[in-house]
């Protein structure tokens, strides 16, 4: 049964994020309807003021094309992509951040042979895999998958064990967030995700 997978995650033992791949955006929150249920259908229209604040809060349609397009000197170009990765970079955070939380409850809960597998919310499930030498894999889905803790079990198995750890240019820590760049793995765990599609 094909599974929409939104993006996968890798964290070391230092809770530094080592690889991250992103192959959908999740699709954006819905927003909570706050309209007592004792409303007319008139009253469901927004109003003005708050039409014109939306407006001024959107970004506009051009912010991203006219920075790469336009000559300013190449710095628009420059802020896009380093917002993108400083972007990526606090998703990876928070991530972390989720996941040891709830592990961590978890084992207070549940004693140190529970393990916290994943949680599920309205817009997606995040699945957990970790292996004996605390490395972490955390994978983003869509709410209704089925477990993948054996998916990210055969990836450490079969794609890092094989192509990172079995590699002797490979380095063993990765010191200062210095991520994993091994086009082997890159390309077996992108057709792997892209078989489950």
């Amino acid at each position: 049964m094909p599974v929409q997978v939104f993006s996968f995650y890798i964290f070391d033992r230092h809770t530094e994020c080592i690889y991250s791949k992103l192959w959908i955006a999740p699709p954006p929150p819905r927003p909570l309807s706050t309209v007592p249920a004792h409303t007319s259908n008139h009253e469901l229209s927004p109003s003005p003021t708050a039409t014109a604040l939306h407006r001024q809060s959107a970004p506009p349609a051009s912010t991203t094309t006219s920075a790469v397009g336009s000559n300013n000197g190449g710095g628009g170009a420059y802020r896009d992509s380093r917002s993108a990765a400083a972007r990526a970079k606090d998703d990876a955070k928070l991530i972390f951040g989720t996941v040891f939380s709830l592990r961590n409850m978890v084992r207070k809960l549940g004693g140190d042979d529970d393990a916290f597998i994943s949680y599920r919310t309205a817009q997606y499930k995040l699945h957990y895999y970790e292996t004996p030498s605390s490395l972490r894999f955390a994978m983003l889905t869509e709410p209704g998958a089925l477990s993948m803790r054996n998916v990210l079990h055969q990836i450490y198995i079969n794609l890092w064990v094989e192509y990172v750890v079995k590699n002797p240019l490979s380095p063993v820590e990765h010191k200062n967030g210095e991520g994993v760049k091994n086009e082997m793995f890159e390309m077996g765990l992108d057709k792997f995700v892209r078989g489950l599609m």
